[in-house]
């Protein structure tokens, strides 16, 4: 758990893996949550260990239609109320989101939810249209991108200078090649339709961090293609950052003004 206190916006990351997905996003007037691959029970029982109040949550933002990120959303919006936002593309991939009140939205849109500016940029993974989120509030900002085999130059743009960057660091190379992994599946996990490997994060460091950046969140960790240690060393060396325990699963560098972490499937997580 890192903080800043007189910061505007805090992330709390419920699920993030293969398994489901789930993030808190916390403004000044409320919280958005970035899709719902949990359950309810789930998610409001992890919620609770962070401290967070699920009723603030005003929007339900989408990044794409997989599973893993939309499989508990009816089950939510039968119990819960509040604003539903996805592209068109997403809704329309899944039956079961075509038939819920979603709003409209598409790449360069900028909206506001709980005193929170939004802007949402085209990821590249292979839906219909998946999108990441760049969450802005009287200078603060937090940069959220999974699920993308490469970086779009909109994606770059919208994760520059962000305080929070929560950044897809899904697999490490050799891993996946030596893994259990069927051929086909490695080459989707490598191809631009799929996900950002170690190197890929650490490469575009040096063009997201600046000055403004306190906290780099390894978001999407393989389970079978990678490990927290190995995604946070990588993102560590390309920021000059040292091991900041001793499983090196956290890092910071020796000012102590940026700090690493890595995001988990079942150990949730709050950056302040």
């Amino acid at each position: 758990m890192l903080f800043n206190m007189e910061a505007k916006i805090h992330l709390h990351i419920l699920a993030s893996g293969s398994r489901g997905n789930a993030c808190i996003v916390e403004g000044p007037e409320g919280s958005v949550l970035i899709d719902c691959g949990i359950s309810r029970r789930e998610l409001f029982s992890r919620a609770d260990t962070l401290g967070v109040d699920v009723s603030r949550v005003q929007a339900l933002l989408l990044t794409h239609e997989h599973s893993d990120h939309v499989a508990g959303v009816t089950v939510l919006c039968n119990h819960d109320e509040f604003g539903l936002y996805a592209t068109a593309g997403t809704i329309a991939a899944r039956n079961y989101l075509s038939n819920l009140p979603f709003n409209l939205v598409e790449a360069g849109d900028t909206i506001g939810i709980a005193g929170m500016a939004v802007r949402i940029f085209h990821t590249s993974h292979d839906v219909a249209d998946p999108v990441g989120f760049r969450f802005e509030c009287s200078g603060d900002a937090l940069g959220y991108c999974t699920d993308t085999g490469m970086l779009t130059s909109e994606a770059y743009e919208s994760l520059a200078g962000c305080r929070i960057l929560a950044l897809e660091s899904n697999h490490d190379i050799g891993m996946l090649e030596h893994g259990p992994y069927p051929a086909f599946l490695k080459s989707r996990v490598r191809s631009k339709g799929g996900h950002l490997s170690n190197d890929q994060a650490a490469e575009a460091l040096s063009e997201l961090v600046t000055d403004d950046t306190e906290a780099i969140v390894a978001m999407h960790i393989s389970e079978k293609n990678n490990r927290p240690s190995i995604a946070v060393r990588a993102l560590a060396k390309a920021v000059g950052a040292e091991a900041a325990n001793s499983t090196f699963t956290e890092a910071r560098t020796p000012d102590g003004h940026l700090s690493i972490c890595a995001a988990a499937q079942a150990r949730p997580l709050s950056v302040w």
